[in-house]
C-alpha cells in the first residue's frame, strides 16, 4: 500500500471495518456471536484475525488495543484468554477499561492499531 494512501476496508455510513494509513491498521471488533465472555472473546479474536488479514498483517504487530468491558469481573478470564492468544513476546500496549457498550448483548469491545508489514 502507498504510504500517503488512506485504505478504507469495507466502509459504510458510519465506520469502516478498518482503515489503513502509513503501514498502520485501525480497526474495531465487537463479537458477532456467544453468550458469555469466553467465547464472545474467542470469536472477536477470530474476527480481529481475519480483519487483520484483509489488512495484509497479523496479531505479532498489534501495536495497541483498548479493550472495554462491560464487567470488569470477567477481567481476569478475558486476560487467561488474552495471553493464549498472543504470541509469545509480541504483547502490545493496552488498556482495559470498563464501558457501557452499544449492544447490550456485548460483553466486550476492542480498539486496535496494528503495523502492516511492508511488502
Amino acid at each position: 500500500m502507498e504510504s500517503n494512501t488512506i485504505t478504507r476496508i469495507n466502509p459504510q455510513s458510519q465506520w469502516s471495518d478498518a482503515v489503513v494509513h502509513q503501514h498502520t491498521a485501525y480497526f474495531v471488533e465487537v463479537p458477532e456471536s456467544g453468550a458469555d465472555i469466553a467465547s464472545q472473546t474467542q470469536a472477536l479474536f477470530a474476527q480481529a484475525e481475519r480483519t487483520m488479514a484483509l489488512c495484509g498483517t497479523d496479531k505479532r504487530h498489534i501495536l495497541m488495543a483498548t479493550i472495554y468491558l462491560k464487567h470488569m469481573a470477567d477481567r481476569a478470564a478475558f486476560n487467561a484468554l488474552w495471553q493464549a492468544w498472543l504470541p509469545e513476546g509480541c504483547a502490545p500496549a493496552r488498556a482495559c477499561v470498563s464501558a457501557e457498550l452499544a449492544s447490550p448483548d456485548y460483553l466486550l469491545e476492542i480498539v486496535f492499531t496494528v503495523a502492516v508489514p511492508r511488502v
